[in-house]
């Protein structure tokens, strides 16, 4: 296992997968998007900052792959949009065009590191609509924990981990943390 910086009130439990194993894990992830999703036409991957971004855009160069054409990936801040975040003032009006794509009318597959609680899902969907109207909107995760506050599954799961309150999922994709991982580790206070 690489050297990996974690806060310090925390403990690695274990290494849930390997860059390999998330490798493989995604190949099969796009394979399961492009059979549900008629060989993707009008399909469009949209990663929630920011470890959903890394996952959007490799699922898209794989699918693109598959399809032997371009698959649209584009990007979602929700940070105004979570309900758990205290914020001041007003929401903020949603500049059209962020998401590098029109949505109207799409088959959207809004893909995240994580699924917790279903919060962030919540806010991403609520940021997307500010956008348009997709015809139809899947999620992607590549773990999903389970512990769902909200009534929010995913169609495309990488791996099933439950995990207890105490512990939590760190994804480490290269493209942001400069690793490649995902490790469960535990709060220690």
């Amino acid at each position: 296992m690489s050297e990996v910086q974690i806060e310090p009130n925390l403990r690695i439990k274990g290494r849930l997968m390997s860059a390999s194993e998330i490798e493989r894990t995604l190949v099969r992830l796009a394979h399961e998007i492009v059979e549900k999703s008629n060989g993707g036409e009008g399909l469009a991957l949209v990663g929630i900052k920011r470890r959903g971004i890394p996952l959007a855009e490799r699922l898209g160069a794989l699918i693109a792959g598959i399809e032997k054409r371009p698959i649209d990936t584009g990007t979602l801040d929700i940070q105004f949009y979570r309900d758990d975040l205290t914020t001041a003032g007003t929401r903020p009006v949603v500049k059209k065009g962020a998401i590098g794509f029109d949505v109207e009318g799409r088959d959207v597959v809004l893909c995240d590191d994580v699924l917790y609680t279903g919060r962030t899902v919540r806010a991403a969907l609520d940021a997307l609509f500010d956008y348009g109207r997709p015809r139809r909107v899947q999620l992607a995760v590549l773990i999903d924990r389970g512990h769902r506050e909200l009534p929010i599954e995913a169609s495309y799961v990488g791996r099933y981990v439950p995990t207890s309150s105490r512990e939590i999922i760190e994804v480490k994709f290269r493209e942001v943390d400069n690793d490649e991982q995902v490790l469960l580790v535990e709060r220690t206070t």
